[in-house]
């Protein structure tokens, strides 16, 4: 029986307009009327994934930030993992050198030291998630969406990163347009034992503490709740999911997944664009009811 479903956001459970459908919607309330808790699990900070939600009279629990933070469905805080100082220090030197832009997600917010690479960066995940939006839309979106997010710009990272009350729980750093560029820092960031190494889109790499990934996160909060991994069924697209997708009972790869996702899933549903998260989700109830079925004719 399924208990639990998980899903990304990005690529996944949002449409090319960065929204969640009403079928998607839909969906999610009938799960939950099935007795299936749905939780979101995202790279994205809270202030920035609530509102989507929120929208479409939803209020979920929240993995967020890769799993360095996860929120109960009142909005409390249950898990905490922010980057070490000695981490901090070594991913922005490293990225610093490399001359690729990076942004600071905190415990208050994203930390951006350069606006116009910020929108510029957006558009480009955008456009990348969604392939069929023209860029000048992705712009605009991204403009729309700068607005819903609590982004703080400075003039220099120092004064965020030297403050003893700020927490740094994510950084993520964008290519230069050549994707190849941020192989050495992949890499650099792979072979540190406190590290992990995730991407959202072909365009950025997202560096958490080694205990920040969504799969522990999602079984964390199962556990909470007496559920087991066996009994959940997580979906989504990149690389950030892979933790998630592999420790599930089920793993759902998104239409339009990376093909590592593919591959790892044990089925594959339709595109972002598609509602193919509402199409997960009933497979999920259609599954639990043939296995009720079963149970009630044995």
């Amino acid at each position: 029986m399924i208990s639990i479903i998980a899903s990304d956001m990005d690529g996944t459970l949002l449409n090319d307009k960065m929204e969640v459908s009403d079928e998607n919607a839909k969906a999610i309330k009938l799960a939950q009327a099935n007795g299936i808790e749905f939780i979101v699990a995202t790279g994205r900070q809270l202030a920035e994934a609530k509102p989507l939600l929120a929208a479409q009279d939803i209020h979920p629990a929240f993995i967020t930030l890769n799993g360095a933070q996860v929120y109960d469905e009142l909005g409390k805080l249950a898990v905490n993992i922010p980057l070490s100082k000695r981490a901090i220090d070594y991913i922005t030197k490293t990225l610093r050198a490399e001359g690729l832009y990076f942004e600071l997600v905190t415990d208050e917010g994203v930390v951006s030291d350069n606006k116009a690479q910020r929108i510029q960066t957006v558009a480009d995940l955008l456009a990348t998630l969604n392939p069929g939006t023209p860029y000048k839309l992705a712009v605009v979106l991204a403009s729309a969406r700068l607005e819903l997010m609590n982004i703080h710009y400075v003039d220099n990272y120092q004064e965020i990163i030297a403050n003893p009350k700020r927490e740094i729980l994510k950084i993520i750093a964008f290519s230069k347009g050549d994707y190849s560029s941020l192989d050495k820092p992949r890499q650099l960031f792979s072979d540190d034992p406190d590290l992990v190494v995730t991407s959202s889109s072909a365009n950025n790499i997202e560096i958490n503490d080694r205990r920040a990934q969504k799969g522990f996160a999602l079984e964390a909060y199962a556990k909470q709740r007496g559920i087991k991994m066996s009994q959940a069924m997580a979906i989504g697209d990149n690389l950030n999911d892979k933790s998630m997708i592999r420790m599930a009972g089920i793993g759902v790869a998104m239409g339009n997944a990376n093909p590592v996702i593919k591959k790892l899933a044990n089925y594959q549903t339709a595109t972002n664009v598609e509602n193919g998260v509402a199409k997960a989700i009933r497979h999920a109830i259609a599954f639990n009811a043939s296995e009720l079925y079963e149970m009630t004719h044995r």
